[in-house]
């Protein structure tokens, strides 16, 4: 079910509806726990299983973790995790293994290719571990008591409705369970933040169906083979157009579900920050999903041994995580190679750094390198077949000789292109108080509120809902 559409607007006022009224006020969670439910099976309700099994492993091993025998707090924590991977493994890289190590006509090769991906698996499958790591490792938190509350159904309902939570459940931001349960309490209309929650909804929107959904129908062509075609301008062109695209469809989409959230008497964190000012690649994932950044770091690069050993095992470190931090984007090699990209422009970068041979530019240079670098490594976003991507460089270097460009593509490609380039230019301007902009502020909203009723793309899936 989409955020933008119709069966999505029915289930959400019905629920806020039911939600904030009087007497069914101590059943919040529970009418969070069935619109989710709801949400998640509209499509394929056979996943619903899925997601019923692993909101049971993680209840069950975070509730043994706290109160069961102390002596088997690591086993249960073990098994927490090793079953979140388990499930994660089989339905997102069984057809990766199933093509890469079976022949064609093998019978276990056709079973693992045929296994479906279940929508949203990698974000609820992440909040699942941090959920079983905090249990484990979190005595010392001050939440800990609200993360894993006496009362197996108690604590049931509760996980339930942090794990299928609509707003996030299939494309994130991947909220971690010290962030999302100690909010958990009786929510009032009157404490609504409506105007954060108009903000996020409109600025979302705008960049999902005005933005996104328009360049959609332009990059279309950014595919094999019609690709092959076009002249090496318009190749270039559409290739930054899909930087813009993919940012204004996931940066929308956060900015929907914390939209959404704040409706419902929830804060979730920022998941994008501007990303495209960036001067470095560190700086990059510190502003791009941050909420997928901050937990490899957490759970991955720093229980690796992060920075603490030194030069080598801090590159090592740094790699290994962009790979497998590249491979949960998707079962395929080339998702890898982007990782691998990532992780060794950010070890050159720490290597420099260590070295004191970092290279002083202005940082207008800087952040258009980096945005141009960014923006190349995407195409191995929209083109997970590797050899489709060798032969679109190719073609940037080869058809200069094409004399169509065609320009209408040019056009509106560069045409929506443009807001989402001003969005981070008033970034960069409001850093420091502009009364100016805060006066004009009601004006831009009712622009983009124009635009959503009237220059709306064809309605598409979320990117990252892939993922």
């Amino acid at each position: 079910m989409l955020f933008n559409s119709v069966p999505f607007l029915l289930l959400v006022l019905p629920t806020l509806l039911l939600y904030y009224v009087p007497f069914m006020q101590r059943f919040q969670l529970h009418v969070i726990i069935v619109s989710s439910f709801i949400f998640y099976a509209y499509n394929d309700p056979a996943l619903l299983l899925l997601l019923l099994l692993s909101i049971s492993i993680n209840i069950v091993s975070s509730y043994a973790i706290a109160y069961g025998p102390q002596q088997h707090r690591k086993a249960y924590a073990t098994f927490g995790v090793v079953a979140n991977l388990a499930i994660l493994l089989f339905f997102k890289y069984g057809p990766l293994f199933g093509r890469s190590f079976f022949p064609e006509t093998s019978s276990i090769g056709q079973f693992l290719v045929s296994i479906p991906l279940p929508v949203g698996i990698s974000f609820f499958t992440f909040q699942g571990i941090s959920l079983v790591v905090e249990a484990y490792k979190g005595k010392d938190l001050p939440e800990y008591e609200s993360i894993v509350v006496k009362g197996l159904v108690r604590h049931g309902i509760r996980i339930a409705a942090f794990k299928a939570f609509f707003p996030q459940l299939v494309a994130g931001p991947v909220v971690k369970a010290h962030q999302f349960l100690p909010q958990v309490r009786t929510k009032y209309w009157k404490d609504i933040d409506w105007n954060s929650a108009f903000a996020s909804l409109v600025v979302g929107y705008f960049l999902k169906m005005v933005i996104a959904d328009n360049l959609k129908d332009q990059t279309f062509w950014v595919t094999f083979p019609y690709f092959r075609d076009m002249h090496s301008i318009t190749l270039v062109t559409l290739l930054f157009g899909y930087s813009f695209q993919i940012f204004s469809d996931f940066a929308g989409y956060s900015l929907i579900a914390i939209g959404l959230a704040k409706l419902f008497g929830y804060d979730f964190p920022i998941n994008f920050n501007f990303p495209y000012i960036s001067t470095t690649f560190a700086e990059f994932w510190r502003r791009w999903h941050i909420s997928l950044s901050t937990f490899l770091r957490d759970f991955l690069y720093i229980p690796l041994g992060g920075n603490r050993k030194g030069g080598f095992h801090t590159y090592k470190n740094l790699m290994l995580t962009m790979v497998l931090g590249g491979l949960w984007h998707g079962a395929a090699w080339s998702y890898a190679v982007w990782g691998f990209f990532h992780g060794l422009v950010l070890a050159v970068e720490r290597l420099l750094k260590d070295f004191g041979l970092t290279v002083k530019l202005p940082k207008a240079i800087h952040m258009l390198f980096i945005f141009c670098m960014v923006t190349l490594a995407w195409l191995l976003f929209k083109l997970p077949d590797f050899n489709h991507v060798i032969e679109y460089m190719r073609c940037i270097f080869t058809n200069t000789h094409i004399t169509n460009v065609q320009p209408i593509i040019l056009f509106f490609t560069a045409l929506f292109s443009i807001p989402p380039i001003i969005y981070h230019l008033l970034y960069l301007w409001t850093r420091k108080p502009q009364p100016a902009l805060a006066r004009i502020k009601p004006v831009l909203y009712g622009i983009m509120l124009f635009l959503i009723l009237v220059n709306s793309g064809g309605g598409a899936s979320f990117i990252y809902f892939q993922f």
